[in-house]
């Protein structure tokens, strides 16, 4: 009689998987386009951009720059359809570029899109506070404002997803239609009584300053690649990725050249430099105020408020995602791989990232550090260069995972190759310009130290996460070979969908 040996863990249902099939395509386009703000994007973004570049082709970066994220979702979409798994950036470049380069990715996506989601409380803290203020004569700490914000945030995250698209639907939904109607006042009281079109002129891409032009306009655009990380949950992975992201990046890249252009109608192309730099975030509310009243400004203002919100949710279940399907993959601890028995959200992943959240916060209110400048926009501005690195490592990733004979069945040239060359070439020039214009991004000093710190942050993530997967090569070997599989990177004997849909990485060196 044999003595059986140890068996081998079996996981749960519950650390399995994600809900399934609870996201049609308009929520996941609701969520992914709360991430990236419209009306934030719009109110601060463009004026910013006129603001610090002098660049008045603002509007034709936004629909440039929509142009090269439309190249890139070519092949991205593609990849979509034969990959699903929530890790997204971390899963393709590991399917495609190796385990090794995708764990140090994974690394990458994770510093990136937390730093996004923890700058956006800033932002968020000093906005509402200034609020309350100016409408009800409350003096109160903008980290008050943040920690209530997070609270709600951190309640959210562990809720059905469901609900939370419902959530960032009504708000999302509002705040389009409040900066599309901004727009159309601005086009209707034209500067000198006509109406322009030269800030969307081809042409102002020979001037001076386009790449920072191109750096500003790429930042408003970050979450709508989020799609894929709500594949798991979508009631049809292949066809809701593929459709939300377009319909995100068309909807948001025609609501930012629209929304740019008409403030440049109002006060005029050769004057929106000067009135950005002198009503800086205001300048749509000061625009509009005339013609719409009090009332309606005042709506604007709170909108931006919910903007941001929406912008941190989104943003924060991007994070717990991320961290779920790293913990479901053994890559970090496995605890993270767990979902709430209830609502199956990634429990222990979005109560890590609320954690991070509050410490961050606690130490920029006991310091004193300005929630703004060094908060918002400096965490912003660097988690958003995270998301470029990412992307244009996804875009050669692509093509080195159609490259493969067995991966290419039915996907035209068009789509593993032309379109996601096309893109890396954009995307690499874009990261270029803006490591080489970083400090102005920031507003320091070409000499000063930081403009160096924070992107050489993300090599230090990236090297760190490379270092990691030859430990887990040498190891754990078991843990290694999963890398990439998603809900089958923890299953023993049993075949799921995802078995089919992800099937084992090919054997190599990485």
């Amino acid at each position: 009689m044999s003595v059986p040996g140890p068996r081998t863990p079996r996981a749960s249902n519950v650390s399995l998987a994600l809900a399934r099939a609870r996201l049609g395509v308009w929520p996941v386009v609701f969520i992914v386009m709360a991430a990236a703000a419209p009306l934030t994007v719009v109110a601060g973004g463009a004026t910013t951009g006129f603001a610090v570049t002098g660049v008045v082709g603002i509007p034709v970066a936004y629909l440039a720059v929509a142009v090269a994220l439309g190249l890139f979702s070519v092949g991205y979409v593609a990849m979509s359809r034969c990959v699903v798994n929530a890790g997204a950036f971390y899963t393709y470049v590991s399917r495609g570029l190796g385990r090794v380069p995708g764990v140090g990715a994974s690394f990458v996506a994770v510093a990136a899109y937390n730093t996004m989601q923890i700058g956006l409380y800033g932002g968020f803290g000093a906005v509402l506070a200034g609020l309350l203020d100016d409408w009800l004569g409350w003096s109160v700490p903008w980290a008050v404002c943040a920690f209530a914000g997070w609270l709600v945030v951190a309640v959210l995250g562990v809720r059905r997803i469901d609900l939370n698209g419902r959530v960032l639907a009504v708000i999302l939904l509002v705040e389009i239609a409040v900066a599309a109607v901004f727009a159309v006042v601005q086009l209707a009281h034209p500067a000198d009584g006509r109406v322009t079109f030269d800030t969307l002129a081809p042409g102002n891409f020979l001037g001076a300053g386009i790449g920072a032009a191109l750096v500003t306009a790429v930042a408003g655009f970050v979450g709508f690649e989020g799609t894929a990380v709500f594949s798991e949950e979508s009631k049809d992975p292949q066809r809701t990725v593929a459709k939300a992201t377009y319909r995100a990046l068309a909807i948001i890249g025609l609501l930012y050249a629209f929304c740019a252009w008409a403030m440049s109608v109002a006060t005029g192309p050769d004057r929106i430099v000067e009135a950005a730099k002198a009503d800086g975030t205001e300048l749509i509310f000061n625009l509009v105020r005339p013609y719409v009243g009090q009332t309606m400004v005042e709506l604007g203002h709170l909108l931006f408020v919910t903007s941001l919100f929406a912008a941190l949710l989104s943003f924060h279940n991007t994070v717990a995602r991320y961290l779920f399907a790293l913990g479901r993959e053994r890559v970090l601890p496995p605890v993270l791989g767990r979902t709430s028995t209830r609502t199956r959200a990634p429990k222990i992943g979005s109560i890590v990232q609320s954690g991070l959240a509050a410490i961050v916060l606690g130490v920029y209110a006991a310091m004193g550090w300005d929630p703004i400048v060094h908060l918002f926009f400096w965490l912003t501005v660097v988690g958003g260069l995270g998301v470029l690195i990412l992307m244009a490592g996804t875009a050669v990733a692509v093509i080195a995972f159609f490259a493969r004979p067995a991966n290419r069945d039915g996907v035209t040239a068009w789509r593993w190759l032309i379109a996601p060359a096309l893109a890396a070439i954009a995307l690499l020039w874009i990261l270029w310009a803006t490591i080489d214009q970083f400090h102005t991004l920031l507003g320091v000093e070409a000499t000063n130290p930081l403009r160096w710190l924070f992107p050489g942050a993300f090599a230090v993530a990236a090297v760190l996460g490379v270092l990691w997967a030859l430990v887990l090569r040498a190891a754990k070997p078991g843990v290694y070979a999963g890398i990439g599989r998603g809900a089958n990177s923890v299953t023993t004997g049993l075949e799921t969908p995802l078995d089919r849909l992800n099937p084992a990485p090919a054997a190599s060196g990485w």
